[in-house]
């Protein structure tokens, strides 16, 4: 894993990076979960979405490793 991104002269730590995108698919995959209904098969809604933001982070970080 990278530890540092340099964005236009910026060093970013990489995981701040890794957050926004997990942010991003966690909110678009419960906005989809929203609209189809599938909140009503869960228990805890917040659990559930803060166990989602875990799980994709974690593919995100996994996935990383695989870039150029």
């Amino acid at each position: 894993m990278r530890y540092e991104i340099d964005i236009y002269g910026v060093l970013v730590p990489s995981l701040l990076l890794w957050l926004v995108i997990a942010y991003v698919l966690s909110t678009a995959v419960s906005r989809i979960m929203q609209r189809f209904g599938l909140y009503r098969l869960v228990w805890h809604r917040a659990l559930f979405n803060f166990a989602l933001f875990v799980c994709l982070l974690g593919g995100v970080v996994y996935l990383s490793e695989f870039l150029p």
